[in-house]
């Protein structure tokens, strides 16, 4: 009796020293922006390329923010003497947040919603915190999607012959900027590769903008994006400048809603005007 006890302590103790010595979860790793609370671990976390997370900005208020998002859950070690409480974890990350420049934008008792700007990058954070110690972190770093689909010249030739337009999704260019980012490529060329099939069709390029920002300058830089496209069709494709005229029309001619990210970024696009 006395040697089974025995044996059943040295299973208990074991088992606790390997509870306290947890180890963070398989290719989990702390955020760059963050250290963790002393005695932590990863119990879980995710990361993707691209995807939306719904951050409290106010009492039963949501917004809902695209781009890279991370977001790692940290537990307690076993062996920790004494768990912060909810308010110490939140406000540990208020604090590391504001020394990076940052605000807070929502906090209650058990959940903080912070937003700063690193190296021109708008990022949206949310803290949570457990009266256990548990606590979650999740970051979007607020980006466009990537275009990965590009519809063909079949598609807008269609498109145009139907309406008398066509919409083009995968021309991307640098913030407020009219220079045009590499990955623009193929869809440039599928326009390309309509002109040169239907040979007598003539096209007015035309730029649009979400409605952030001021008119005047939206008109300008849209004018600017189509005129860059213009440029490209006609410097590395060889079109006939004759078939193109470029055209700015800034926030005018929305095809989604400018209060949400997804509609904002429908409404920055190309289209191609049979003239």
């Amino acid at each position: 009796m006395r040697k089974t006890l025995l044996v059943l302590i040295g299973a208990m103790l074991m088992a606790i020293g390997a509870m306290a010595e947890q180890k963070d979860a398989t290719g989990c790793k702390d955020n760059p922006l963050f250290t963790r609370m002393p005695g932590y671990w990863i119990h879980h976390c995710k990361q993707t390329q691209f995807d939306s997370y719904a951050f409290e900005v106010g009492p039963g208020k949501k917004t809902a923010v695209e781009g890279q998002y991370w977001q790692v859950s940290y537990y307690p070690q076993a062996d920790l003497a004494s768990k912060p409480s909810e308010l110490q974890i939140i406000r540990n990350f208020e604090n590391a947040v504001q020394k990076l420049g940052g605000k807070v934008v929502f906090s209650r008792k058990s959940l903080s919603t912070f937003q700063l700007t690193q190296d021109g990058k708008e990022l949206w954070i949310e803290v949570t915190a457990e009266f256990t110690g548990k606590h979650g972190l999740r970051i979007v770093q607020k980006e466009a999607m990537k275009q990965d689909i590009v519809a063909d010249a079949a598609a807008f030739s269609n498109d145009i012959r139907a309406t008398g337009h066509a919409a083009v999704y995968g021309i991307t260019f640098d913030t407020d900027s009219a220079t045009i980012k590499p990955e623009s490529a193929q869809a440039i060329a599928e326009i390309a590769k309509l002109l040169k099939t239907d040979t007598g069709l003539k096209v007015f390029v035309v730029g649009h903008t979400d409605a952030t920002g001021s008119v005047d300058h939206n008109l300008k830089l849209s004018g600017d994006r189509a005129q860059a496209v213009l440029q490209a069709l006609t410097r590395d494709h060889g079109i006939a400048a004759a078939r193109l005229r470029a055209f700015g029309c800034g926030p005018f001619a929305p095809v989604a809603s400018n209060d949400t990210e997804d509609g904002k970024a429908k409404n920055r696009r190309v289209e191609l005007v049979k003239q």
